[in-house]
């Protein structure tokens, strides 16, 4: 009977520490993310085209900060003074993201991870700040391997129904 529980307690403890150590899927998505860390280039596509960025030399540097709690996406286009800013963190077991626009707003979105686990898909969640100028909808990012990623951004116009969508092919620098 002495060796029946104390076998339970074993069995007991190691499916506990098991699920205390495993990664949720939006832990594994964030961790997947921070591996971009550095600097990279490449070209934009939108859908439709839009002379002010389709074609253009695209610069995007992303830096782990806050102790690895959060992830810094910088994006420069060649041409344009904008310099957005977004940041990618955990909130509780949500993998999140905060851009903040040059529209003048900071939408949040959360993220779903393909079943392959290449993709983390951000999805539209709300908006702080001003509509006036249309906002960021939807964010995807591709990992194509260590030194290639794709990333798509959908912009929303003001009326709610017309969007441009930005897909960037880019390629580690650093």
């Amino acid at each position: 009977m002495k060796s029946l529980r104390v076998m339970l307690s074993v069995v007991v403890l190691m499916a506990l520490s098991t699920v205390a150590f495993a990664q949720s899927d939006a832990q594994k998505s964030f961790d997947q993310l921070k591996a971009l860390a550095g600097s990279w280039e490449g070209t934009v596509k939108t859908y439709p085209p839009t002379p002010e960025a389709d074609g253009k030399h695209v610069q995007v540097t992303l830096r782990v900060t806050s102790m690895g709690n959060a992830l810094l996406h910088e994006m420069k286009i060649e041409g344009r003074p904008d310099d957005p800013i977004t940041m990618l963190y955990m909130d509780n077991d949500r993998l999140l993201l905060t851009h903040y626009c040059d529209a003048g707003n900071r939408p949040r979105m959360a993220a779903r991870t393909s079943p392959d686990g290449k993709t983390v898909d951000f999805d539209f969640l709300d908006v702080a700040g001003n509509l006036q100028y249309g906002h960021m909808q939807h964010a995807m990012f591709t990992m194509i391997d260590a030194n290639h990623h794709t990333e798509d951004w959908t912009f929303m116009a003001p009326d709610g129904k017309t969007s441009v969508r930005g897909h960037f092919d880019l390629q580690r620098t650093k």
